[in-house]
């Protein structure tokens, strides 16, 4: 099978870019030829034979997203136009080339966070906020074109295949896949807690984000970091550069429970040294730092505006409905921090619940659907009467009916 797969970036260190890493990495152990349209690829990747980049330069002259991206999607359309006839599957991601594809992935709706009653910005609260409603506007109309005729979309979490429903993409053409997680690696890693400089008699919660946007709504965090005992640390991992929350920690006097540690290389180590993990995100389509601390055994106490959420249960986790009230994710938090053995029982069951969302498993869904996708436009094309599209055999099924079978019945 030949596939193509169109995505900025194909490396092990973000999470759209590590999605690919290991459905790439799994088409060529299964003998597939890969081309990845990229701007970025692991040197690992490259040296795999049957493994084929396309680089596409955007250049350091682009200073901004909205225009990066766009010289990205044009010049992407143009090679896959010319060479579309060399592949069995093309996968993309979300609105990322003016062209067609046989298997899109969602794993932001734009709509979705525009929508949602927590969306900060607008045009009259100055340029950047101004900048931010246009360039969520612009991609939102975008997405809903290239979801709307991609012949399957993988909603990387329900709360995903709810918004592109509501975006107008046919739910018969929905596939959740949930994103994976490395468990091995997050598994057996061991905490340390002087070597990140933390407090050996804290009780340490984590957050792990973009510290340079609201939506990851560490303020909130701090917020209810005031109504908590003296013994509750936070421990934040994210790049602090341009961030206004030290300066918030401070305003709360709050730096000597704050612990602001940057960008974190060992973040299953750094799993290991703290208690619990806090994520109440504002808006989330699947969070792959949850899995992270799923799979290393932390319980976890995030939002419903989290995607991922849905997967966490009352035994391994508190999902929140308000990720702005301080006072109740407190009381969520403290409901852990005076309960050692309840913390340490819903931290086992996070361990067992991580297994379900290996890598491995999550890529073989992915493959399972490139053959199926393939299949149908063989079918099409050798005028078998199944249809001129792939997508005609897909969207003929009923609403509802579901493209590859899940291992229990339900989706993982």
């Amino acid at each position: 099978m030949r596939v193509a797969i169109v995505t900025h970036a194909v490396r092990h260190n973000d999470g759209q870019g590590r999605v690919n890493h290991e459905i790439a990495s799994a088409a060529l152990a299964e003998g597939c030829t890969v081309t990845l349209v990229a701007t970025h690829v692991a040197p690992a990747l490259l040296a795999h034979p049957r493994l084929r980049w396309v680089p596409i330069h955007v250049g350091r002259v682009w200073q901004t997203n909205l225009i990066r991206h766009q010289v990205f999607a044009i010049k992407s359309a143009l090679w896959l136009r010319q060479h579309r006839h060399e592949f069995d599957v093309v996968h993309v991601n979300g609105f990322i080339s003016w062209v067609h594809a046989d298997v899109n992935t969602a794993h932001f709706v734009h709509s979705g966070w525009f929508a949602s009653p927590y969306y900060p910005y607008g045009l009259s609260g100055g340029l950047n906020a101004a900048y931010q409603y246009l360039y969520t506007c612009l991609n939102a109309r975008l997405e809903r074109w290239a979801y709307r005729r991609s012949s399957v979309v993988a909603a990387v979490s329900e709360k995903v295949a709810a918004e592109l429903r509501e975006a107008g993409v046919p739910a018969q053409r929905i596939e959740v896949i949930h994103n994976g997680v490395d468990v091995q690696t997050f598994a057996g890693a061991r905490g340390d807690r002087r070597r990140f400089g933390l407090p050996d008699d804290a009780f340490l919660l984590l957050f792990a984000g973009d510290l340079r946007t609201p939506r990851k709504n560490l303020g909130t965090v701090l917020s209810a970091l005031v109504h908590l005992p003296e013994n509750v640390h936070v421990v934040v991992a994210g790049r602090l550069h341009g961030s206004r929350y030290p300066d918030v920690a401070r305003t709360l006097r709050l730096d000597h429970r704050v612990h602001f540690l940057d960008f974190v290389e060992d973040v299953p180590s750094l799993m290991h040294s703290v208690d619990a993990y806090v994520f109440p995100s504002r808006y989330e389509a699947m969070s792959l730092s949850l899995l992270e601390a799923i799979a290393a055994g932390l319980p976890v106490v995030t939002a419903r505006t989290a995607g991922g959420a849905e997967v966490i249960g009352p035994d391994c986790g508190i999902v929140l409905p308000d990720p702005d009230d301080p006072r109740e994710l407190a009381k969520a938090i403290a409901a852990l921090a005076d309960d050692e053995w309840r913390c340490r029982l819903m931290g086992a069951q996070a361990s067992r619940l991580a297994r379900q969302f290996e890598w491995s498993r999550m890529a073989a869904r992915y493959l399972d659907l490139y053959r199926r996708v393939a299949r149908q436009a063989a079918h099409a094309a050798s005028g078998t009467g199944e249809g001129n599209r792939a997508s005609d055999t897909i969207n003929d099924r009923p609403a509802g009916a579901r493209l590859i079978p899940t291992d229990g019945g339900e989706p993982k």
